[in-house]
């Protein structure tokens, strides 16, 4: 392997590695406050994804139609994600975990027949807009604008969401919800309120994944299913709840899936796996969570 290939490769695979860190993070952030799995994030990822392509098909005459969906797409699934908790999951905290499981896989059925009603079940492309659509130079490689500036958003995600969380009366109640729901509601601080934040907040960073992919790859039908065994690896290795574990997680599959489809292709798929079996196996809370 030259070193120009192995600079593309590495380049490659965290850009991939930041879009699969928004939606783990996510649904780290979630599970993290919520203690609930949501097995339907990759549908409200791929929702985020349609609705990209909608938005930039509709407004195609409008300067900019990309910005604009990528904007407004990300809220339209927040709002989403709102809408669910308030009326679905909020009656089932005190149910067992099964309940959890059953719902968010029916949510995984209706998310997935409403985009096919409204969509179809062809593939869709959104082309690369300006100013992100050529290449440059980076050490005699010819690489693309677009994969550096999602390396820019997941970076800038990241940062920002570590500054919300330690810096912001948010943060606050939202790490005091997550280590005691029963003080911080005798300490005034509405639980529900936050939850309903938290799990907006999750939908929004999926919602932002979404619109983020169609200009690097196609929005279709199934794309829910292959994400969320990412985002679960991801969790797994890099520890549930906790947003540098999401990061780092990303940025190791991300890389493991770049090499091992250049290196041995067969068998690309089964090294993610294998690295989570090994973490599991020696550190079962991940590298950068925290034991019960």
């Amino acid at each position: 392997m030259t070193f120009e290939a192995a600079m593309g490769q590495t380049l490659s695979g965290i850009s991939v590695g930041m879009v699969l860190f928004l939606i783990a993070a996510g649904l780290s952030i979630i599970f993290g406050t919520l203690k609930v799995l949501n097995l339907a994030h990759g549908s409200i990822y791929m929702v985020g994804g349609f609705l990209c392509y909608g938005l930039t098909t509709t407004l195609a005459t409008i300067p900019g139609s990309f910005w604009w969906a990528l904007l407004l797409a990300p809220i339209l699934v927040a709002l989403l994600g709102g809408f669910l908790e308030i009326f679905l999951l909020r009656r089932i905290y005190a149910q067992d975990m099964l309940y959890q499981y059953i719902l968010t896989f029916g949510l995984i059925l209706i998310l997935g027949e409403t985009c096919k009603f409204i969509w179809g079940v062809g593939y869709n492309t959104v082309p690369v807009p300006w100013p992100v659509d050529g290449k440059v130079p980076i050490l005699g490689l010819m690489f693309p604008v677009y994969n550096l500036f999602l390396i820019g958003c997941g970076i800038a995600v990241f940062v920002g969401l570590l500054a919300l969380m330690r810096f912001t009366e948010l943060g606050r109640m939202i790490r005091a919800v997550t280590y005691n729901r029963e003080m911080a509601n005798a300490l005034g601080i509405n639980v529900p309120r936050v939850y309903t934040g938290v799990f907006m907040l999750g939908c929004y960073l999926a919602g932002l994944a979404g619109a983020l992919m169609p200009p690097m790859s196609v929005v279709a039908l199934g794309a829910d299913m292959s994400v969320i065994i990412d985002c679960f690896i991801i969790v797994v290795i890099g520890g549930l709840g906790s947003l540098p574990g999401a990061f780092l997680g990303a940025t190791i599959l991300g890389l493991m899936n770049a090499f091992g489809i250049y290196i041995i292709p067969k068998l690309a798929v089964a090294f993610a796996f294998m690295l989570m079996i090994v973490i599991l196996i020696i550190r079962p809370w991940g590298l950068m969570g925290k034991p019960e």
